[in-house]
């Protein structure tokens, strides 16, 4: 867990530069949730190796944060290190995942992170092998993309 937790406060810093994340007391962003992901059967943690370096995370969860739908399948948090961006390790691992987890999927895009927007059509498109244009949802005070699709077994 101290690997993934470690590779999280990367994640979280670059995410810094689209929302206001705080350092705790200890330096660190932390993530609540992390622990859960080893005792809630519907959490799946995955780590991302290349070349037998650490190069991202995934964390993908049963149960729709955007609909409240039971059934979907949500790209909880999706993190490939920037030295390993613009390889196809990031299409490669999510294709992966979707194979692995057949059913309906939601992926959620801060709408101002255009970089990661870009990257989730292409993936998606490669993967349904046609594009697929995105909902736009305000929540709170964000808004998001939300790309809906099934993934087949």
């Amino acid at each position: 867990m101290s690997i993934l937790a470690n590779l999280l406060e990367l994640y979280i810093y670059d995410f810094t530069e689209l929302k206001a994340f705080k350092l705790g007391g200890d330096g660190r962003f932390g993530y609540p949730d992390l622990p859960l992901y080893w005792t809630e059967p519907d959490r799946h943690p995955f780590l991302v190796k290349v070349d037998d370096h650490w190069s991202g995370f995934v964390l993908v969860r049963r149960g729709s944060q955007i609909s409240g739908d039971e059934d979907v399948w949500d790209m909880t948090e999706f993190f490939v290190l920037r030295g390993y961006r613009r390889l196809g390790v990031g299409t490669k691992v999510a294709h992966d995942i979707w194979r692995r987890f057949p059913g309906k999927w939601e992926v959620r895009v801060i709408e101002r992170n255009q970089r990661a927007l870009s990257f989730w059509q292409g993936a998606i498109a490669g993967f349904l092998r046609e594009p697929l244009q995105p909902s736009r949802l305000e929540k709170g005070a964000s808004v998001w993309q939300v790309f809906s699709f099934e993934s087949a077994e």
